[in-house]
């Protein structure tokens, strides 16, 4: 059962909008995020493309480190949303880059229409190496 009953649709609702603010003028692959954190402020973030492509940054990402350079640390979910009407998840680099805040992540895959999936961050990166590895030799 979800740790955000009764926040989904307000989550859906901000990826959406967040993904208006998406500066993607080489992929034109528009995507939104927003990013709960465990005392309810949302975060929203959109993806930046560079011409120098590495330079990019996903939409996911955007919106941790704007949670994060506001110093919050413990998040519940996030919810991420492009303009194609089928589910898109989350790129290897963006689930490394979640999996540093907690494996419990619900992640929710949003589409056009609002329809959505579900799914928990260590299902989606099963043997993640995370902070925990960096201890105890």
């Amino acid at each position: 059962m979800s740790a955000v009953i009764g926040q989904v649709e307000d989550l859906i609702s901000q990826s959406l909008e967040a993904r208006n603010n998406s500066y993607s003028p080489y992929s034109q692959f528009r995507v939104g995020a927003a990013l709960l954190t465990m005392d309810g402020r949302v975060f929203q973030g959109c993806n930046v493309e560079n011409a120098s492509y590495g330079g990019a940054i996903c939409a996911e990402r955007t919106a941790f480190v704007k949670a994060v350079s506001e110093g919050y640390r413990r998040f519940v979910a996030i919810a991420v949303a492009c303009d194609y009407n089928r589910f898109i998840t989350p790129c290897g680099i963006c689930r490394q880059f979640m999996n540093e805040f907690g494996k419990k992540l619900e992640i929710f895959f949003v589409n056009d229409d609002r329809t959505y999936r579900q799914a928990v961050l260590e299902d989606l990166l099963p043997y993640a190496f995370g902070p925990e590895d960096l201890h105890d030799k």
